[in-house]
């Protein structure tokens, strides 16, 4: 009789363990993650772009997903981002048609998304032409580029919706790492469909050390973490480290992700958007 059982039990084993190993890999693999740079222009966004590209692999080996990067900006394609659930923007922004297409689609059909720092960058009359109406003006909301603080400088940054997954246990006030600061045409604040998840806390005044003036803020309101509630996105005006150019060596004097509560409000923000009930579907 035991030996009659033995083939079965033999099965049976095998079986337990390949659903054993299925297991395990779908632990490890929870979720794909691609991000798109250029790193061609500013040492301090190639900086960020060679801190990112180290500092990713890391988390997803600790929260159990998979990160992809890519310089080739033509794989932001619908063929190519079937594996993902996650895109993000290191540095820049797509330029062709087609590949700003395949963007959209991607995100409208439940693709996530989170941009750092120049990926949101458009100046008429510059290299980034805002030319791309729907992804400055709808997707992210903030329009054109208009004035930016100088030096790169930490900031105390509030946050201004503790009810987001993005800011889940984070302290109300947090201290982001030194950055060169935007601000935008538009007023987010009148946006209905963007959340501001994030502001400069006015403890944070005077910020920037100049030279010029208008390079430092003494006040005003300055969002610079927001989500688009029509989308699963989150765009990050951080990802521009200090870079000591004055004396000609562009050695780097800060990271981005020398913050712990800066770098913790990232992973929340990518958790989110990876652990997401939606689901990109590709549309040709």
């Amino acid at each position: 009789m035991n030996r009659l059982n033995q083939p079965y039990k033999f099965l049976f084993i095998l079986s337990f363990c390949i659903l054993t190993a299925l297991n395990v890999y779908a632990q490890k693999s929870k979720f794909h993650v691609i991000a798109f740079y250029t790193a061609k222009n500013d040492q301090a966004h190639i900086s960020f772009v060679h801190e990112a590209n180290k500092w990713f692999p890391e988390v997803a080996k600790k929260y159990h997903f998979t990160y992809d990067s890519t310089n080739n900006w033509n794989n932001l394609n619908p063929e190519f981002l079937k594996k993902y659930k996650v895109i993000i923007f290191l540095d820049t922004r797509p330029e062709e048609p087609a590949q700003r297409k395949a963007f959209e689609n991607y995100v409208k059909n439940g693709g996530g998304w989170m941009g750092f720092h120049f990926s949101a960058f458009a100046l008429n009359q510059s290299t980034y032409n805002q030319d791309w109406d729907w992804y400055h003006n709808e997707f992210l909301g903030s329009g054109e580029y208009k004035s930016n603080t100088w030096r790169p400088t930490s900031a105390f940054l509030r946050i201004e919706d503790p009810k987001h997954a993005a800011t889940k246990g984070l302290n109300h006030i947090i201290k982001a790492s030194p950055n060169e600061w935007y601000r935008w045409q538009n007023d987010l604040i009148k946006n209905k469909n963007i959340d501001i998840l994030l502001a400069i806390d006015s403890s944070s005044f005077p910020l920037g050390t100049g030279p010029k003036q208008s390079e430092i803020w003494h006040n005003g309101y300055y969002p610079v973490v927001w989500s688009n509630k029509n989308y699963r996105m989150v765009y990050f005006n951080m990802g521009h480290n200090d870079i000591d150019y004055e004396h000609g060596i562009n050695k780097d004097l800060s990271h981005t992700f020398d913050s712990p509560e800066e770098s913790q409000l990232v992973i929340n923000t990518l958790l989110w958007l990876g652990n997401g009930n939606k689901t990109y579907k590709a549309a040709y």
